[in-house]
């Protein structure tokens, strides 16, 4: 049982599961723990399913917001997981332009809780596996 992550080799990949309302932030199988803080400091619930193999751990988006700040939420998301160096992907019917220019703002100015990740816990860049680049 993989997931999008492993099978991209990203470090996020965001996406709305099919049939469902459901935003998904899914990373690697076994992602640092300082990835998983992040996302959570970044407003995202986290989910866990322990198997006999392998811990599986995930984000989601809350769903208790509408259909368009759940979107917001998720493009929120994007520029500090940038900042810190990882690889996301995000496809384009999830990301809102507003609310990644406001997440940007948010850095510059300092106003974002979850702007950088704390002193030496940045990774190290991963150059995407994929011939494609990776969106946004």
């Amino acid at each position: 049982m993989g997931n999008r992550a492993d099978d991209y080799g990203s470090d996020v990949e965001i996406y709305r599961k099919p049939l469902t309302d459901t935003i998904y932030a899914e990373t690697p199988t076994g992602a640092p723990e300082q990835l998983l803080a992040l996302l959570d400091a970044l407003g995202l619930d986290r989910k866990t399913t322990v198997t006999a193999g392998p811990v599986y751990t995930w984000h989601e988006v809350p769903g208790h917001l509408s259909e368009a700040e759940q979107k917001q939420a998720a493009t929120r998301a994007l520029p500090s997981l940038l900042l810190a160096g990882y690889v996301v992907n995000i496809p384009d019917e999830l990301f809102d332009p507003s609310a990644y220019q406001e997440a940007v703002a948010d850095i510059r100015n300092h106003r974002h809780p979850a702007a950088a990740p704390p002193a030496g816990t940045r990774p190290t860049p991963k150059a995407p596996s994929r011939a494609t680049p990776a969106r946004r």
